[in-house]
């Protein structure tokens, strides 16, 4: 059950996120709200930046709404309370898999943020070189930066509006890189100036530019999920070109690039990875071994081994580039337990979140000895969809969407159980 929020770093549990599903796509019309005190405000409230049809595929606990509308609208005491009471007693909660937590010989710090825009749905986070933490409002039209020593926050508004910003990285210089998913572009935000360039797409059917990573020679690549496609950005001279998955409609998603400079994805909507020749853009696929898999973030480690999130079957996987091994482990909170965001620090340690347990975890595997830690998200995550390791290679950054933050995770020293 969550608690109240509070203007500054909040500890709360279990919210739920606000669900991607729209009723209107699967009914072919306008979700209807229904009668009673409150739905008016909540028509008049909610209905500004979306459809209702995402508060009636949702459901949760008074003071589980109570908390999400607060990260979503500043309200008058009186309207909020009035919406608050509408909801929880039209669109009560529904049951998740309880977050399990699984003890062991290591301790985290976790500190969250309430992002200056409500509702901007912080999507991807990024780890810079000056010890900040970047964020991408998908719904505000901003990418955000914030110190964690001071907690001074900055929003810097796109250049195109409802652009979407989704994933994030940086280059060598501290330009901050930004796909923008709905508006079928890549940005790339000079923080010092604020000043916005902007790569539109060489074919009107790359739609969707989701993650953005880095190669070591300065090249950036990134996938997009809607069109099957992936790209490339050679900064030095602009040239943007995109190519096909060979398999149709796998909906590229997480990326990473290995030692030798190979750029990998994972195809969500089937059970493959790819891996894509850096010269030719040649992709190959392959298969992983189960077909209900569905790898939707990846993240690699120092012997070249790809760790991928088991959306829809709650497991672990380790895919060895070098020899196509797949191993995997079932997550600890279960098979509906949607592991998501996922990162491996300097030490090969997986980081991941399960993301529709209550309330979420971050997870931590050893892959030496094949065992899991977990804990719980403190404001309870509202779905973590993305995070990163630090510069150091340390400790974690997160994206804590549905609940409108972003967070740092210290990893601590590890205990003598």
């Amino acid at each position: 059950m969550s608690r109240r929020m509070l203007p500054i770093l909040v500890v709360t549990a279990g919210l739920s996120s606000l669900a991607s599903a729209s009723a209107q796509g699967r009914q072919g019309r306008q979700a209807q709200l229904p009668e009673g005190n409150g739905k008016a405000q909540v028509e008049a409230a909610c209905s500004k930046c979306h459809g209702v049809d995402r508060v009636t595929s949702n459901g949760d606990t008074r003071e589980g709404w109570a908390a999400l509308i607060a990260s979503m609208v500043t309200l008058p005491k009186q309207e909020a309370e009035v919406i608050t009471e509408y909801l929880g007693k039209n669109f009560p909660t529904s049951p998740k898999p309880p977050a399990v937590i699984v003890p062991g010989p290591v301790t985290v710090s976790i500190k969250e943020w309430v992002v200056p825009s409500l509702g901007s749905r912080p999507h991807d986070p990024l780890a810079t070189r000056d010890g900040a933490i970047w964020w991408t409002g998908m719904w505000a039209n901003v990418v955000g930066r914030l110190d964690p020593k001071t907690g001074q926050m900055k929003e810097y508004p796109l250049k195109t509006p409802k652009s979407g910003p989704h994933g994030l990285t940086a280059d060598k210089d501290g330009n901050i890189w930004y796909t923008g998913n709905t508006a079928s572009l890549v940005g790339k935000l000079d923080p010092k100036t604020g000043a916005i360039t902007e790569y539109k797409m060489p074919d009107p059917a790359a739609r969707d530019p989701h993650t953005p990573i880095f190669d070591r020679k300065g090249n950036l690549w990134f996938t997009l999920q809607g069109a099957n496609m992936v790209g490339r950005i050679i900064p030095s001279t602009g040239e943007v070109k995109v190519v096909s998955a060979p398999s149709p409609r796998t909906n590229p998603y997480g990326m990473v690039t290995d030692s030798k400079d190979t750029p990998w994805f994972v195809q969500f909507n089937v059970n493959k990875i790819a891996s894509i020749d850096p010269v030719t853009m040649a992709i190959t696929e392959h298969t992983l071994p189960n077909a209900e898999t569905r790898p939707r973030r990846l993240a690699i480690s120092s012997d070249d081994v790809i760790w991928y999130a088991d959306y829809s079957r709650g497991y672990l996987g380790r895919f060895d580039t070098k020899t196509g091994k797949t191993t995997e482990y079932p997550s600890p909170s279960g098979p509906r337990s949607q592991p998501y965001g996922i990162a491996v620090t300097s030490d090969d340690i997986v980081w991941y979140s399960e993301s529709a347990v209550s309330p979420n975890t971050l997870v931590r595997f050893d892959p030496k000895t094949e065992k899991f830690q977990t804990w719980p998200i403190p404001s309870g995550g509202g779905v973590v969809r993305n995070m990163m390791k630090t510069v150091d290679g340390k400790n974690l950054v997160m994206a804590c969407s549905g609940v409108n933050r972003v967070a740092f995770v210290e990893v601590g020293i590890r205990t003598s159980r």
